[in-house]
């Protein structure tokens, strides 16, 4: 908890003892010095601190008028006090949360090639956790100042807002960022969202979520370089744990995130060798220095080859998509220095 916040929780507690401490001599004062019953020793003590000006219960001699000025006097101290602790209370979160936004944008100000996730739904919180667990940088832009309020951290920053807006979508850093993914509930706002941020970024990759099949393509001609239908992956998947259950269950099984039980990587050439000189599979010979396997090739043009010969020539800008225990892609990441 924030130290400021910390001792305001304090000073409130403090205050409300007070109140209560002042109630209670209140009451045993006036049942001692006007004879009053509880309920009307509760009324004057009521009153007389809350400063209404109802009529006392039975005329006063002096000890009780005596006793009332004290406790109006001490009411009048405690009472500022109350109310001044919780007016800077108020007004302190109420700046702490500014500074905290604050400091959140000149964070997002500062991100470039990051990613934006638009919504932060069920699919938008898993992506973020993939994001997180692959050190991956991004942003989230959320219209529900509840879920931000619940989930905002220092690896979770937020931006409140509707991401329809180009006003969001540039507090964002969108102009600088490398991909955006729109996990929003409704196909007509993934539209919206991805036409938005396809005129303002040509070169981003735009991942798109979409509900309706029929979405798809009009998501395509929006813009979106990838549109995903989880419900279509979710049934297609359970029916291959029906037709070949064995290898979806091994598949399920290769990580391609976290700490230590990475499977599965995908490595650009350039980081491999320099590729002025073209080189082979062969030449690399990743599985006499690292353990790896070679099981995939990205071309430069985005086309892909599954179980690649050993004479590949691997060209500039493509890459590979390699096999391993985690320890064998731990050596490889160790050997060619890949972070």
């Amino acid at each position: 908890m924030n130290p400021l916040l910390k001792l305001f929780r304090v000073k409130i507690y403090t205050a409300v003892l007070l109140l209560i401490l002042l109630v209670v001599v209140g009451v045993i004062g006036f049942m001692l010095t006007a004879n009053y019953t509880f309920v009307d020793a509760l009324y004057m003590t009521v009153i007389t601190i809350s400063t209404v000006g109802y009529k006392e219960v039975q005329h006063h001699d002096v000890d009780a008028k005596l006793f009332t000025i004290s406790l109006i006097i001490f009411s009048v101290v405690i009472l500022g006090y109350a109310i001044t602790v919780i007016t800077e209370y108020i007004l302190s979160k109420n700046d702490l949360n500014v500074l905290k936004q604050k400091k959140m944008q000149k964070k997002i100000d500062g991100m470039s090639n990051h990613i934006i996730i638009c919504g932060y739904g069920r699919n938008g919180k898993q992506a973020a956790q993939k994001l997180l667990a692959y050190k991956k940088p991004f942003v989230i832009i959320e219209k529900d100042k509840e879920i931000i309020e619940k989930f905002q951290s220092e690896l979770i920053p937020f931006i409140f807002g509707n991401a329809n807006e180009d006003e969001v979508l540039i507090q964002a850093g969108i102009e600088r960022a490398d991909t955006l993914i729109s996990a929003l509930p409704n196909d007509a706002d993934n539209l919206f969202v991805v036409l938005s941020a396809r005129q303002i970024n040509q070169r981003m990759n735009i991942i798109s979520r979409a509900s309706q099949e029929t979405s798809y393509q009009k998501l395509k001609l929006a813009g979106a370089n990838n549109v995903i239908l989880p419900d279509r992956i979710g049934g297609d998947h359970m029916a291959s744990l029906v037709v070949v259950p064995d290898l979806i269950e091994f598949i399920d099984n290769l990580s391609i995130v976290g700490k230590g039980n990475v499977n599965i990587e995908e490595v650009a050439v350039e980081k491999l060798f320099t590729t002025s000189k073209i080189e082979t599979l062969r030449h690399l010979d990743l599985r006499k220095k690292t353990g790896c396997t070679v099981i995939g090739y990205k071309s430069e043009l985005g086309e892909y080859l599954v179980n690649p010969g050993a004479d590949m020539q691997l060209m500039p800008n493509s890459k590979i998509i390699v096999l391993g225990r985690p320890e064998q892609i731990e050596k490889l990441n160790s050997v060619y220095n890949i972070d």
